[in-house]
């Protein structure tokens, strides 16, 4: 699936502003792109006074960062800061922890992790090796069986440590290790309810189910809609076939979106992620279901849902919170005298629903009042 021309520039300034500057060569393999991809975004985002250009080299026009690098030595004293390549959704949680660190006077190293199993881990310990001295790490743990094989060496890197966006089960060697995450829970409650309120009695929800994130959703959403005395009927799929690893999993579960809309006779989809929801409703277009007339759309993640035609209601979980929430949960860490470590810490954040243009309540009950 090709990645909207907007959320690869995101990225592009993130990985810049997070470095100060960056090579267009090392930029296009980090986002697995062409160069000449990477350079004509270049040139529209100087043109729009978000980045400046060298001879290969892109900059950032942040001032800040200028200052705080000409502040830091040039080894030690730095976070390292290890996420999934072509994560979007992190963007934002990028920004929000590099505000808390440059205003501590610390270096963020950002280090991308490609798409595959167990990729992070010698990046952090290149990291080590350059002398971090704390880490912000997001793994991709696609699967439960990625998660457990990182336990082990993640339980033991030697320095303060904080998961973004990721919650290890109970028990694990990882359970006492400082996390930081949305409240996905919350957010499933918020689209359910956003949906019952508007008179939709039948749903879908269709989620990824390679990543800790979209498995959380599954099991809200299963969780409080199989509960909920309002919702008649609902169903579970994934939003692609390319988008679980954990399989096997039913017809149903695998079925063409559209399909399952009619044989539940759902009004209403709840999608995660963004990307992944722009496409279903190009989808449900061409077989002539509008949205919202014939069924109400709710993306999750709220990176790109607004852009979307008619934008698209989303939960927003709060990204850069998160980020932001992190670094200074980490930052503590760094204050402790050693020895004298804190009991680990779990911090999670409240989502919110950003009503736009993609839900209403279903064509047969118009006219009548909405739900109290």
């Amino acid at each position: 699936m090709r990645e909207p021309v907007d959320l690869r520039r995101q990225r592009i300034l993130a990985a810049v502003q997070a470095r100060g500057t960056a090579r267009v060569r090392d930029l296009a393999d980090e986002l697995q792109v062409s160069v000449v991809t990477v350079r004509r975004d270049v040139e529209e985002l100087t043109r729009e006074g978000r980045l400046s250009r060298g001879h290969g080299v892109v900059r950032s026009t942040l001032p800040a960062r200028e200052t705080v690098a000409d502040a830091v030595p040039a080894a030690g004293d730095r976070v390292a800061v290890v996420v999934p390549v072509r994560h979007s959704y992190l963007t934002e949680t990028l920004h929000g922890a590099r505000t808390v660190l440059e205003r501590a006077g610390l270096r963020m190293a950002l280090h991308l992790a490609p798409q595959a199993s167990g990729a992070e881990r010698p990046l952090v310990e290149r990291a080590l090796a350059d002398g971090a001295d704390g880490l912000l790490i997001a793994p991709r743990w696609r699967g439960r069986a990625d998660e457990e094989a990182d336990h082990e060496w993640l339980a033991g890197v030697g320095v303060p440590t904080v998961l973004m966006e990721r919650r290890p089960w109970r028990g694990s060697a990882l359970h006492g290790l400082d996390s930081v995450c949305s409240d996905h829970w919350y957010g499933a409650h918020l689209a359910v309810e956003h949906l019952v309120g508007l008179g939709h009695r039948r749903m879908v929800f269709a989620t990824r189910h390679d990543s800790p994130t979209a498995r959380s959703l599954r099991a809200a959403f299963t969780e409080i809609a199989g509960a909920h005395p309002l919702v008649e009927r609902w169903a579970w799929a994934l939003v692609a076939p390319e988008a679980g690893v954990d399989g096997p999993y039913s017809a149903d579960e695998t079925a063409e979106l559209p399909a399952l809309m009619r044989g539940t006779g759902a009004t209403a989809m709840v999608l995660h992620g963004d990307v992944d929801a722009l496409m279903v409703v190009q989808r449900l277009a061409a077989e002539g279901v509008r949205v919202p007339q014939d069924c109400s759309v709710v993306a999750y993640d709220d990176v790109v849902a607004g852009l979307a035609s008619p934008p698209l209601t989303a939960v927003s979980p709060p990204k850069a919170e998160v980020g932001h929430a992190a670094a200074e949960l980490l930052l503590q860490r760094l204050a402790e005298a050693p020895g004298s470590r804190q009991p680990g810490r779990r911090v999670e954040l409240l989502p919110r629903l950003m009503v736009r243009g993609s839900t209403d309540r279903p064509a047969d009950r118009l006219g009548e009042p909405l739900d109290e």
